[in-house]
């Protein structure tokens, strides 16, 4: 067998694309367990490469990557996602004492799914950049919301 047959053959894509997805899935989980969160590198890995997994399953259920009528077929395959995923996300979220909490990590795992769905559909870029996006409001923002709350409460005591 040649190299090239190897390279083009459409499972080592579909391979490639459960690699990529489990990938930018456990770049997040990597900030999200480094912050203590419940929801870390294994949890965001499964995420994205279970959404990944599903739509790939849907396009290539419904005629393959070539066809216009498997995309629009598969979408509802990818609703579903979404919808389990917020059943995960609502998992997460707790409240004790009045006080909310989860709620950015439910946020950050539906995230988490829709660049696993986008990788399943060959969107790297967009996959990639949205992955950015969430690393710099988990921290990023983070930083900004401490210090502004900081200043809130400096208000206050004065």
């Amino acid at each position: 067998m040649e190299i090239t047959t190897l390279i083009s053959d459409p499972n080592i894509e579909i391979i490639l694309k459960l690699v990529v997805a489990l990938f930018l899935g456990m770049s997040l989980g990597v900030e999200r367990a480094v912050a203590g969160k419940t929801a870390g590198m294994r949890t965001y890995g499964l995420v994205t490469m279970g959404s990944a997994l599903f739509t790939i399953v849907a396009v290539t259920a419904a005629g393959g990557y070539d066809s216009d009528v498997a995309f629009r077929e598969s979408l509802r395959f990818t609703a579903q996602i979404l919808t389990g995923i917020g059943f995960i996300g609502a998992g997460l979220i707790f409240s004790h004492d009045g006080k909310v909490s989860g709620v950015t990590t439910a946020a950050g795992i539906w995230v988490a799914a829709g660049i696993g769905v986008a990788v399943g559909y060959g969107l790297y870029l967009l996959a990639a950049i949205a992955m950015v996006f969430v690393l710099i409001i988990f921290t990023g923002l983070w930083y900004i919301e401490n210090r502004v709350k900081t200043l809130a409460h400096s208000d206050d005591a004065e």
